[in-house]
C-alpha cells in the first residue's frame, strides 16, 4: 500500500462520540459501502489498549475491502498490528522520529494548518498532507478557509487532502479550489444514512 494514490479519494475518520450510538465498527463498513477508499481511526480520549483492540477490527475490515487503514497518533501500535499506515499532528512525534520506527512499513500523514507548515512537511518524510479546518468545526476554534487550497498546491508536490467541516453542500467549492482528496469526520460518522452521505461524497470527488 506504500505506493497507493491519494488522489480522489474520500476519507473517513472516527469519531465514536457522535456516531449516534453506532459501533466504529459499523460506520466503517457503511462508509466503505458507500465509497469511502481510505479509513482512519481516531479516539482522542480512548487507552491506548482500547485503541488497539480497536485498530485490529477496523483493520479486518478494511483489509477485507481493500480499503487503506490509518492509526491517528500511535506509531508503535499501527506497526504492531500491521496498519497501512499513520497520522500524525503537529504536536505529535516528530516525522524524523516517526520514520527511525517504522522505516518505510508505514504510510504517515501530517496535519498542517497554514502554508508555512505544509512547506515545511512536504520537506518531511511524509506520504500525504492535510490542510485545515477549511471551515468551522466542533474541534478547532479557528479555520484556515477554501483560499489557502491554491497556494499550498502551488508550493508543495506530495498529495493533499483537504479536512474540515466539509459536507455535501460545500465540497464542490472545496473540490473547485483543487483539491482532489477529501477527509470527514460529521458529514459521514453523524449522517443518518452512512452509505447514502459517503456516496454522494464520493460522486463529487470522482466527478471533478
Amino acid at each position: 500500500m506504500k505506493n497507493f494514490d491519494f488522489e480522489n479519494r474520500l476519507y473517513v475518520i472516527t469519531e465514536s462520540s457522535i456516531s449516534k450510538n453506532r459501533s466504529n465498527e459499523e460506520v466503517v463498513k457503511e462508509a466503505i459501502k458507500g465509497g469511502v477508499e481510505i479509513v482512519q481511526l481516531r479516539e482522542k480520549n480512548w487507552s491506548v489498549v482500547k485503541i488497539r483492540e480497536e485498530a485490529k477490527k477496523l483493520l479486518k475490515i478494511c483489509r477485507e475491502n481493500n480499503v487503506l487503514f490509518i492509526l491517528n497518533d500511535y506509531v508503535d501500535v499501527a506497526l504492531e498490528i500491521g496498519a497501512d499506515g499513520v497520522h500524525l499532528g503537529q504536536a505529535d512525534m516528530p516525522i524524523e522520529k516517526a520514520r527511525e520506527i517504522c522505516g518505510d512499513k508505514l504510510i504517515i500523514g501530517l496535519s498542517t494548518h497554514s502554508v508555512e507548515q505544509a512547506i515545511d512537511a512536504d520537506q518531511e518524510d511524509v506520504d500525504y498532507i492535510t490542510i485545515g479546518p477549511i471551515y468551522k468545526t466542533r474541534a478547532k476554534d479557528y479555520t484556515v478557509g477554501i483560499e489557502i487550497i491554491k497556494p499550498v498546491l502551488d508550493n508543495i508536490d506530495k498529495p493533499l487532502v483537504a479536512i474540515g467541516g466539509i459536507n455535501k453542500n460545500n465540497i464542490d467549492e472545496v473540490l473547485q479550489q483543487g483539491a482532489k482528496s477529501i477527509a470527514v469526520i460529521s458529514a459521514v460518522v453523524s449522517a443518518d444514512e452512512i452509505k447514502k452521505a459517503a456516496s454522494e461524497l464520493v460522486s463529487s470527488i470522482k466527478k471533478v
